[in-house]
């Protein structure tokens, strides 16, 4: 597939913003991994002076070495490769001083983590630069780039960090909505997009190696399934380059992916003890790989209805289909596990995934209906009850929404069905209740009307 960049036409705005402006600037970039920050970075530093450097797991000294023969590259000076400075420093005044011009030289870090892993003491160091040259000199734009989020937060723009309260802005780099991803694959029909975002989300890297000349299903066997393939093992890499104690996560993981959703279950299934569970989730939570899910009910919910999920749609695939059966599918091959392991039951994995479709496209949804006023969404279970949607809307109405990723059979049923569930579903305000269904289909508006419900297509979901 074509190499090009897609998107982040904002975040290229802000940063030639940042880089335009008199001033020096500090903006870091942070978000998990395979999202596209070095990507944007590198697309960003196109045409202008700058020294592009990503950390490793290595010593200082490599690290520095490294960070030297990048600028003597980019800046066209030799020198800078034969220097052996004393610490980062002296490096960077180095650097900076090798600088003639024109425009204002661009330091990007990126991995930041692992360079002040060897370098404790850089964050100081670039605090001390800063404050007593950069930001006034306006010569420099400083980039710190990290892919684990709790480390970012922290030693970045944390209270307790060196450099808190000296950013220019900040940028988190989220997922490519559904409605950006779709771009990946021009020419596929909305139900083959729908799944390459089921399992890749909206991660740049694992769309791009979803080939849009070949079907969803080819795709999976070609890029998941094949124990050489790209995406055969990159989970199980993320873990490994990101934590310790692998097998423990790895166990979480796969029982989150199984269907336990509570600290109990994961404890239990698991084999973690439950003191710990804790300490796991938030740790993946941290980055970007778990999330943390309530009812939405209007109070505040207590304990026991917390539940946990895998949120990254890759890993969630992975844990389900490709762990658990590593050799299986290494006996079977490709195609076969694909028949046999995968599709059948394939589906109803793919009917929750809808759901978390449905629940990002309603916003976008009341925009394009005229409701500017926002609304809180999420879904709504208690020991009787499941609801797929619901949204407690700015205009003081409710929405409770069904999602039918399958063949719906009777429209008026699963009208019904939804319906059932009002007297069940908490309404501390007295809202008024609208009824939605979310389907592949749509259907006549009249119709629509007629059940009494407002009814969403895959064309409504994508804004066609």
């Amino acid at each position: 597939m074509e190499d090009s960049f897609v998107g982040r036409s904002r975040e290229l705005a802000y940063l030639n913003a940042a880089w335009s402006g008199e001033r020096g600037a500090l903006v870091p970039v942070y978000g998990r991994r395979r999202i596209g920050k070095s990507q944007l970075i590198l697309e960003f530093l196109r045409g202008k002076p700058g020294v592009y450097f990503a950390g490793q797991q290595s010593p200082a000294a490599l690290q520095l070495g490294e960070f030297l023969a990048a600028a003597a590259t980019a800046l066209g000076a030799p020198v800078l490769a034969s220097l052996a400075p004393r610490g980062w420093r002296e490096a960077l005044e180095s650097v900076v001083a090798a600088h003639v011009g024109p425009g204002r030289l661009v330091i990007a870090l990126d991995e930041f983590q692992w360079a002040v892993e060897a370098s404790p003491e850089l964050p100081s160091v670039l605090q001390s630069l800063w404050d007593r040259s950069w930001q006034h000199s306006g010569r420099v734009m400083l980039v710190l780039c990290g892919s684990y989020v709790g480390f970012m937060e922290r030693e970045v723009l944390g209270s307790k960090s060196p450099l808190f309260g000296r950013r220019s802005g900040q940028i988190h780099l989220q997922p490519f909505s559904a409605r950006e991803a779709r771009f990946f694959h021009p020419g596929w029909s909305l139900v083959e997009v729908a799944r390459a975002r089921f399992v890749c989300g909206g991660v740049p890297w694992y769309l791009r190696n979803f080939d849009p000349a070949r079907s969803f299903t080819q795709n999976l066997r070609d890029t998941l399934l094949d124990e050489h393939a790209p995406l055969y093992r990159e989970p199980e890499f993320l873990v490994r380059e990101e934590l310790r104690d692998v097998h423990k996560y790895a166990a979480v993981l796969a029982s989150l992916a199984r269907g336990s959703a509570t600290p109990a279950e994961l404890a239990a299934r698991a084999g973690v003890p439950p003191q710990s569970v804790a300490y796991y989730l938030n740790t993946l939570t941290e980055l970007g790989y778990v999330s943390r899910r309530v009812p939405l009910s209007g109070a505040p919910p207590s304990r026991r209805v917390v539940r946990w999920r895998i949120s990254d749609p890759l890993l969630r695939f992975w844990y389900r289909f490709v762990f658990p059966r590593h050799s299986t599918i290494r006996q079977l091959g490709a195609d076969r596990a694909l028949a046999e392991l995968v599709l059948p039951d394939l589906p109803a994995w793919e009917g929750v995934a809808f759901e978390d479709l449905c629940r990002e496209a309603l916003p976008l949804i009341y925009e394009e209906e005229g409701m500017k006023l926002g609304a809180e969404v999420g879904e709504y279970w208690d020991r009787e009850v499941q609801v797929d949607v619901v949204a407690a809307r700015g205009d003081g109405w409710i929405d409770l929404g069904e999602c039918r990723w399958g063949a719906t059979g009777s429209r008026a049923a699963v009208v019904d069905g939804l319906r059932a569930k009002l007297a069940r579903v908490p309404n501390p305000r007295g809202a008024t209740v609208g009824l939605r269904v979310f389907a592949r289909e749509a259907i006549p508006e009249a119709q629509a009307r007629a059940l009494g419900v407002r009814w969403h297509g895959l064309r409504a979901i994508y804004g066609e």
